[in-house]
């Protein structure tokens, strides 16, 4: 058994247990758990879901910082384990760790009719997800819409895009915030958000309302395109609005996940949280 020295706590794990790599991510639906990796992305979790917390790995000058981690972790017989640098990139297979490394039970998406239900009145702003598949980019989405207090990520019905640790890590603890939502079919997915009483806005590079000078509804879904590709032209006909967010023209376009702080911060103006 692990003894610690000074403030650690007893780790119910074996100091000879080896220290299994990151693999692969797997897709959508094919494991319960998820590797996260960086403090706040950790925190956050152990702050919120303490139960979804299976595995801790950590480097020997976090014990500090994580002492009400740790303790909840000998109390509820979860391993945790000190190890060594080169462990914690092979486990994050990443240099981002930050020092620890935490195994979680994934949190799966609610169904589009579940979440309406606990939705709550007055002003409300969603993220429609339409082909965004970056995990860095994902993951600043996250930080912003905690940030900027977004009531749900709403994922289309055939999308394979799911936290990542690479996404939870750049979210800086943004991703325990803010609930996914898997949609239906995309008709009735807009049908079901406007008997809730919320607008969709499809923002476009270009030829829509200048997002500056556009009063926006209290309740909004604002539908992010593809990285590179842009929103579905089809669908962007279909929404309440189009917008787009005017600059020098300098560059061609903001990054998604820049263009959704701008988007969330105009938005978050008139509606204060």
């Amino acid at each position: 058994m692990n003894r610690p020295s000074g403030p650690r706590p007893p780790s119910p794990w074996s100091s000879t247990r080896p220290v299994a790599s990151a693999s692969r991510e797997e897709p959508r639906g094919a494991t319960a758990e998820i590797r996260l990796y960086g403090l706040n992305a950790v925190q956050a979790v152990f702050a919120r879901r303490p139960e979804a917390i299976r595995k801790v790995y950590l480097a020997e000058n976090r014990l500090a910082d994580v002492q009400p981690l740790l303790r909840w972790c000998v109390a509820q017989r979860v391993g945790y384990r000190v190890v060594e640098e080169s462990d914690l990139q092979k486990l994050a297979a990443s240099g981002h760790h930050e020092g620890i490394v935490a195994d979680v039970l994934r949190a799966e998406p609610q169904p589009l009719s579940t979440w309406l239900r606990t939705v709550g009145d007055g002003p409300q702003c969603a993220l429609w997800l339409d082909g965004i598949g970056n995990p860095h980019n994902f993951g600043a989405i996250l930080r912003s819409a905690a940030h900027f207090g977004v009531c749900a990520l709403l994922l289309p019905k055939d999308s394979t895009l799911a936290l990542s640790g690479a996404a939870a890590r750049v979210a800086e603890g943004g991703a325990e915030h803010v609930p996914l939502v898997r949609l239906g079919r995309s008709d009735n997915a807009i049908a079901q958000l406007r008997g809730a009483g919320f607008s969709l806005a499809a923002t476009v590079v270009d030829g829509g309302d200048d997002l500056f000078g556009t009063r926006l509804p209290e309740r909004l879904v604002y539908v992010m395109g593809a990285e590179g590709g842009g929103m579905d032209r089809a669908f962007a006909a279909v929404c309440d609005l189009r917008l787009s967010i005017s600059g020098t023209g300098a560059v061609e376009s903001l990054n998604v996940s820049a263009a959704t702080a701008v988007l969330l911060a105009q938005w978050r103006r008139p509606h204060p949280l």
